[in-house]
């Protein structure tokens, strides 16, 4: 995506995405960092032929399509940890739950959280509110920092980066033609890189942004 020029809206929230990715590392109030992706379900028409010693396997170039579904990713960049869960869509209603799980499971020690995230109309406070009850829905709002990345400005999501590596690692050559398949899939690739604890170095700041990417702040006549 190509951001605008001169767009104080634009600067004013790459601002704020860079200032969280700059905080120290806080286990007590982690950043989390989250973003959705649908996905093509696709299964076999025939039986693929298993490999053996003088051929490798063969898969028919004929596929069904099997509806689709939405992969939801949170990443928290300087532990290391990823979590990916698939639903059969992306609604209010699907958004709100999954993070109220994280809230309830990993994070349920945790008094408060930065949630990094673009500004899709599903990403909002009254999306708790629709799925829980007014006083659950409430606590759960109290307990997250939302922070947006601005419209042209996906880049500026860790967890963007974290879904072309799944995607590039794990589904890409593939065909998963059942939710639950792909549900199993990707938590495997969740806890393989877990294991590995492979954190993110974001090296981009406030004062880079301001000089390297200077056409997008408005220009203020003196």
């Amino acid at each position: 995506m190509i951001p605008p020029e001169a767009d104080a809206e634009f600067a004013a929230h790459m601002e704020n995405v860079l200032d969280v990715y700059q905080r120290a590392y806080d286990p007590a109030c982690p950043v989390l960092c989250m973003d959705e992706q649908p996905v093509q379900l696709t299964k076999e028409t025939r039986e693929p032929i298993a490999a053996t010693a003088g051929h490798p396997e063969r898969v028919d170039y004929e596929y069904e399509r099997n509806g689709t579904a939405s992969i939801f990713l949170f990443a928290e960049p300087l532990s290391g940890f990823r979590q990916a869960t698939a639903r059969p869509q992306r609604t209010k209603a699907d958004w709100a739950t999954e993070v109220a799980h994280l809230l309830d499971t990993r994070d349920a020690d945790n008094d408060r959280v930065t949630l990094v995230m673009d500004n899709l109309n599903t990403h909002t406070m009254g999306a708790f509110y629709e799925v829980f009850p007014p006083g659950q829905a409430r606590e759960y709002v109290q307990r997250i920092e939302f922070v947006y990345t601005p419209k042209h400005g996906s880049w500026l999501n860790v967890a963007e980066c974290e879904l072309s590596c799944l995607t590039s690692q794990c589904l890409t050559g593939r065909r998963i033609g059942e939710l639950k398949h792909l549900q199993s899939e990707i938590r495997i690739w969740s806890e393989k890189t877990n294991a590995r604890q492979r954190g993110v170095d974001w090296q981009f700041t406030i004062d880079d942004a301001r000089t390297k990417l200077k056409r997008l702040y408005p220009n203020i006549k003196t």
